[in-house]
């Protein structure tokens, strides 16, 4: 997992193969830095295979957190398995959700 720093305040963070249990604080707490920080945080998922539910709560909570901060919280690239769970638990209508990183408006 990195994070890029793009020009105009935009933290792009790229997680790659398992969000797990194992790794489900360290990933929420590079999520919450990089919202504390940047105005638009783009989660670029697709190396991600695998996504649980404490993994998934580490991304609601720093949404939650840019939200509160007025900030613009992005997912993209998401593998057809890992979209399901965003649209079985309804999340696919809270967050912004993009195919790819190149069909983004970051305006």
């Amino acid at each position: 997992m990195y994070i890029d720093k793009l020009n105009g305040g935009i933290a792009k963070i790229i997680p790659n193969n398992y969000l797990d249990a194992s790794n489900a604080m360290e990933f929420e707490e590079q999520l919450t830095l990089a919202v504390k920080s940047n105005p638009l945080i783009l989660v670029d998922m697709k190396q991600v295979e695998f996504l649980d539910s404490a993994a998934l709560m580490s991304i609601v909570s720093a949404f939650n957190l840019a939200q509160s901060l007025g900030r613009r919280f992005i997912l993209c690239s998401l593998a057809p398995s890992i979209r399901i769970i965003f649209e079985l638990t309804q999340l696919d209508k809270k967050f912004e959700i993009f195919d790819s990183s190149n069909s983004l408006e970051l305006a």
